[in-house]
C-alpha cells in the first residue's frame, strides 16, 4: 500500500490559510456544474479550511482551529489513538465542525484534493480516478475500522496506515461530513 502523503505544517495562519482557501475553491469549482453550490473542504496540519458558494468566487470562507496534525499533537498521545483520545478528539472537532453551519451555501455539494482524504477513499474501496465520489457510508466503514483499531485490533489487519496525523483527518472528514450531513464528498486528483 501507497504510504500517504504527509501534511506539511503551514507557516503562515489566518489570512493565507483564507487566500489558499479561495484559491482551492476556484480551482476545484469547475468540478461541478455552473448552478451547483459547492464547499471546498482543505484538512491542512494546523487548520481546516472551507470556501462555498455558487459562483466562481467563494461566497463564504471559514478557517478553523483543527487540523490532522495539531488534532493528533493535542489529543494522541499513543500511536494509534485510544478509544478515551479518539472520543476527546471527537468533542473538540465537533464543536470546530458546528461553526460552518451558518456558512455553508444551500444544497452544497463537498469536494476535496487533499491527498490524505484521497486515501480514505481508496481505503474505503473507490476505484482510484481524477474524480472519486465518496458516500458517506464508505467513509463510515472506513472510520469505523480506525475504531476498532483503536480498541486493539492490529492496523495492519484493517490495511489502515499507521499514524496519527491520518487517524486526525479521518476523524475531521468524518465529523465534517456526518454533522454538516453531506451525503458524499467529491475528491479530484
Amino acid at each position: 500500500m501507497n504510504e500517504p502523503s504527509p501534511i506539511h505544517p503551514s507557516t503562515v495562519p489566518g489570512a493565507a490559510a483564507e487566500a489558499d482557501i479561495r484559491t482551492r475553491f476556484r480551482g476545484l469549482r469547475a468540478h461541478a456544474g455552473p448552478q451547483v453550490a459547492v464547499t471546498v473542504l482543505h484538512i491542512g496540519a494546523e487548520h481546516t479550511a472551507i470556501a462555498t458558494g455558487q459562483g466562481d468566487e467563494a461566497s463564504g470562507v471559514l478557517v478553523l482551529d483543527i487540523g490532522a496534525h495539531k488534532t493528533a499533537r493535542q489529543f494522541f498521545k499513543r500511536s494509534p489513538p485510544t478509544p478515551l483520545e479518539m472520543e476527546h478528539a471527537i468533542a473538540t472537532v465537533e464543536d470546530e465542525v458546528i461553526r460552518a453551519v451558518p456558512v455553508l451555501a444551500p444544497g452544497t455539494a463537498l469536494l476535496c484534493a487533499d491527498a490524505l482524504v484521497r486515501e480514505v477513499a481508496l481505503l474505503a474501496g473507490l476505484a482510484p480516478g481524477e474524480c472519486m465520489v465518496m458516500p458517506l457510508d464508505a467513509m463510515e466503514r472506513v472510520f469505523e475500522r480506525l475504531a476498532a483499531v483503536a480498541e486493539g485490533r492490529p492496523a495492519v489487519r484493517e490495511g489502515l496506515p499507521q499514524g496519527t496525523d491520518f487517524a486526525a483527518a479521518l476523524l475531521i472528514l468524518r465529523e465534517f461530513m456526518h454533522h454538516l450531513r453531506f451525503g458524499a464528498i467529491t475528491v479530484v486528483a
